[in-house]
């Protein structure tokens, strides 16, 4: 590859970043943009713009964002509309922040006459193909630079020694080897490697972040209503809420009553499987009321096909391909069966559950007078039942009969 001049990197603050940064300066020469993305991490990011500063980077190259509002209306949102579920548990929190985050790598690179942009995943992981993935489908002719694949800085003792030779300052807890990975964003919290390794042996208590332990949650339930229009949540309590705002209340809630944890051996994109440990408080309770208020506004035919379909384009977040066209066409046409997806859940929140306990709405297809036992004053004539049954009995009947013979 042709050396890059200018490159925007996608730049934590953290140690394995400011290495790539200073180790982008060495290796080729070239300027380096940086981009910190506020995603709602719950980390203060200014650290970061000093950081940068520190490692040479000028005021005007260094770019950091509040996009929560973006993540969550754009691309948790419309996630959530197809209440999607990788290997049927996992809610793709990591997953769904890559493609904002390379998209805003791709745009300041426009902006700032970038050549490159880079990123620190490793190439065991599934993050690298979801940047790449995501730049190369916004800008065909970028250039994508992943320190972890060509370094020679195979171990933590190597970083470590290229952090101290140029002068790059090392937090006391990194000197040693850190007890497990930590990626975290408004959506989730996720812990990987170290002492989670051992899929046989349950995941220490100091792992978890954002939740209680359940059996440490409130011994009363406490119970929330959120509204929703076109499949999003729009109110809680009553309370129009914007995004962001509507995430944020959901996981203090869903924090204190221990809801949202998940302890999974996934099968990674790229062939192994990994354990890993997800808090998703405020997801978790979205995704029960969600398929609380789907139960009575949407169609038996399109609530079906959109179950059989979430595996797919649950598995699409996860492999990287948010900006395919398959993608695309999928989330027309969750987005299509939500027209009629409003109204209000009412939920009980209680040690580490998360219960649908009532749900309205003014477009309901809810009718009482066919369901009930007692008098429906002919609004359902059970005579009908006996051909109906018999039609659909038929081809079994000829199967039966044949068989006999």
């Amino acid at each position: 590859m042709v050396a890059p001049k200018k490159v925007v990197l996608a730049y934590s603050g953290g140690l394995d970043t400011s290495i790539i940064l200073k180790w982008l300066q060495l290796e080729y020469g070239c300027e380096v943009v940086t981009f910190t993305a506020d995603l709602g991490q719950g980390e203060e990011l200014e650290p970061a713009r000093k950081k940068a500063e520190l490692l040479g980077i000028k005021p005007e190259n260094i770019h950091i964002e509040d996009v929560r509002e973006e993540f969550v209306r754009d691309f948790v949102f419309p996630m959530f509309r197809a209440n999607a579920q990788y290997e049927g548990l996992y809610l793709l929190g990591t997953s769904i922040a890559r493609p904002l985050i390379s998209k805003r790598l791709v745009e300041i690179a426009a902006m700032t006459g970038a050549d490159a942009v880079a990123h620190g995943a490793t190439g065991k992981g599934n993050d690298q193909v979801r940047f790449e993935l995501a730049a190369y489908a916004l800008n065909p002719d970028i250039k994508v630079i992943a320190p972890w694949r060509v370094w020679d800085l195979s171990s933590r003792t190597r970083l470590l020694e290229f952090a101290e030779q140029n002068q790059i300052p090392i937090a006391k807890d990194k000197r040693g080897e850190a007890p497990f990975s930590v990626d975290a964003n408004l959506l989730h919290t996720s812990s990987e490697g170290k002492v989670l390794e051992d899929p046989a042996e349950a995941a220490p208590d100091y792992v978890y972040q954002r939740t209680v332990h359940p059996e440490d949650a409130p011994d009363k339930p406490e119970h929330i209503e959120i509204t929703y229009k076109s499949g999003d949540p729009v109110a809680l309590n009553g309370k129009d809420l914007s995004p962001a705002q509507m995430l944020t209340a959901l996981n203090e809630l869903g924090g204190k009553h221990g809801i949202g944890r998940l302890d999974l051996v996934e099968g990674r994109f790229v062939g192994m499987k990994s354990r890993g440990i997800y808090e998703t408080p405020g997801g978790t309770i979205m995704l029960e009321g969600h398929r609380g208020i789907e139960s009575i506004t949407l169609d038996r035919g399109a609530a079906h096909l959109k179950d059989e379909l979430m595996p797919k384009y649950a598995e699409l977040i996860y492999n990287g391909f948010w900006y395919s066209p398959e993608r695309e066409m999928l989330q027309a046409l969750i987005d299509n069966s939500q027209a009629h997806v409003q109204g209000t859940v009412r939920l009980k929140l209680y040690k580490g559950m998360v219960q649908t306990v009532g749900r309205w709405s003014d477009m309901s297809l809810y009718s009482q007078e066919h369901v009930t036992f007692e008098d429906d004053a002919g609004a359902y004539d059970q005579k009908d039942a006996a051909g109906f049954i018999k039609i659909n009995a038929l081809r079994l009947r000829l199967l039966a009969m044949r068989n006999r013979r």
